[in-house]
């Protein structure tokens, strides 16, 4: 089994998706206890000390200018985990909780917070026994951290609430650690706040999202080369001379990959033979500049997510020097926006791309536009529909895409009587956005469906060795070919799942080789 080590200098995107969506085994490495245990030893110090000290001895947001006496202080750490818990709405997904618990223990590991080690080791134990916390839709605001689904998460840990064991049925926190031999944590000073207090969820949420997003734009270059072939476009526009002219990295990037696919094909150059066609329509023409906008955004997200893994969000947080003295400061690192403006930035690039993937597959259906193709790629036009009502699917899911573009990083509701008067409302960015990517790969799924119906439909012309091989591993993949009017949903869940899991990637990369 692949294992993960906790350090306390970061983790990678690698290990976040190891860990959220894979089995990957935890380990803590003896610098993180050693950093865990020397900034205890300033949270011990400070406790013991009479001046008060926000998230030691103060309670917290705007009840923190009450001064709380030690016998009080285990239960301030309880009562913040059981009153900041009030999450709402549909579960939150496994893997996005493990990713929300894996970073959260990620910036514990530090030595920036303050926790014991028992904190981090329980912490880690739950997420290798396959424990996961109910977490709720609702709760965050993005800012003070992700506060109620970490406060969920929190409550596992003291072995309150209910959560999912590694059989997949949610049962009380309590049994499932008992089952596990896990002790409950009780939580001491600082503890409770420094299990809150972080943008984990959403970086979580953006770490998968781009791992999705960059098959997603490979899958895109792919099928529009398929719809370019299709059409009887011309490559000629695909040169690298003509990207390298406007020097954007994604752009050169996905005119490349679509050089690629189209290498030997005997589709392309053919834009003279039925009418007069001087230039392909934009949809096809301007394919990499589009993708590749997509495809630096990504870059700038993947830069800001790397950043925030090697982070330590917390408030306050613990600064030690190398005598081993240290103190406690108040900070605003836990505000959100870094994290929620690229979310935002994503579902725009998302949507676009949808866009002008929608438009390849209603021109392809188009008899005035697909230059000789039978009208909606049916067999019998008028006794049959064809695809007709796959692009409308098609269209829905890219309106809606449209309408998930909206921002929510501009949006700001002020909490906690005005003490948490500017929020950064990530959490929601993070939400919307993995719904946006899974419409895109269903959009790309029907382009793809589209134009390979529209290939096979080309009699007496040879598509490239890589659309070949990517038709054949379709149809394996049970997305069936032209022929009459069929039930057609199974054959749209079937090109999704073609899609999701790589193998459009993977089949033309074993003619192209290696794809951006």
């Amino acid at each position: 089994m692949h294992s993960v080590v906790v350090r306390s200098s970061g983790t990678t995107a690698d290990d976040v998706i190891a860990v959220a969506r894979g089995a990957a085994r935890i380990e803590l490495s003896a610098d993180a206890l050693s950093a865990v245990a020397a900034a205890r030893r300033v949270v011990d110090e400070l406790a013991a000390k009479p001046d008060p000290v926000y998230g030691v001895s103060t309670g917290f947001g705007a009840l923190a200018v009450r001064h709380i006496s030690p016998e009080l202080r285990t239960r301030l750490q309880r009562n913040i985990v059981r009153s900041h818990a009030a999450g709402m709405g549909p579960r939150v997904e496994r893997e996005v909780v493990r990713a929300l618990m894996f970073l959260r223990l990620k910036t514990l590991a530090s030595g920036r917070t303050g926790v014991r080690p028992v904190v981090v080791e329980t912490m880690a134990a739950i997420l290798n026994a396959g424990i996961t916390p109910v977490v709720h839709e609702y709760g965050s605001l993005g800012c003070s951290g992700d506060l109620a689904p970490l406060s969920h998460c929190a409550l596992t840990l003291m072995g309150e609430g209910d959560a999912e064991g590694p059989d997949g049925r949610v049962r009380p926190a309590a049994e499932l650690l008992a089952e596990h031999g896990i002790e409950p944590v009780e939580l001491r000073e600082k503890e409770g706040l420094a299990l809150l207090n972080g943008t984990d969820g959403m970086l979580g949420m953006l770490v998968m999202a781009c791992a999705d997003l960059a098959r997603l734009y490979t899958s895109a270059d792919i099928t529009a080369a398929l719809s370019l072939e299709a059409l009887l476009g011309t490559d000629k526009v695909l040169a690298p001379e003509l990207h390298a002219i406007r020097p954007h990295p994604g752009q050169a990037a996905s005119a490349d990959n679509m050089l690629r696919v189209l290498d030997g094909s005997g589709l392309t150059g053919h834009h003279q033979d039925d009418a007069p066609r001087v230039q392909d329509a934009y949809s096809i023409r301007c394919a990499p500049q589009v993708a590749g906008a997509g495809r630096d955004t990504l870059a700038h997200a993947r830069l800001v997510a790397d950043r925030e893994l090697a982070a330590a969000v917390d408030n306050p947080v613990v600064l030690v020097d190398e005598s081993g003295s240290g103190r406690v400061e108040s900070n605003g690192n836990f505000h959100g926006a870094p994290v929620a403006y690229v979310l935002d930035f994503l579902a725009i690039a998302a949507a676009d791309l949808a866009s002008i993937a929608e438009r390849r597959t209603d021109r392809l259906l188009d008899k005035n536009r697909s230059h000789g193709l039978p009208p909606f790629l049916a067999a019998d036009a008028g006794v049959d529909s064809g695809l007709m009502i796959a692009q409308y699917t098609q269209a829905a899911m890219v309106s809606e895409l449209k309408r998930l573009a909206a921002p929510a990083s501009v949006d700001s509701i002020p909490s906690s009587a005005m003490q948490e008067d500017h929020v950064s409302m990530g959490w929601s960015a993070a939400r919307k956005l993995r719904t946006a990517v899974d419409n895109l790969g269903r959009v790309i799924a029907v382009e793809l469906f589209a134009a390979a119906r529209a290939i096979e439909l080309r009699d007496g012309l040879t598509p490239a060795p890589a659309t070949r091989a990517v038709l054949a591993a379709a149809r394996e993949a049970g997305v069936r070919g032209p022929g009459e009017d069929r039930f057609l949903a199974p054959d749209l869940a079937a090109a999704e799942a073609f899609v999701r899991s790589g193998g459009l990637v993977a089949a033309a990369e074993s003619v192209t080789g290696p794809l951006a």
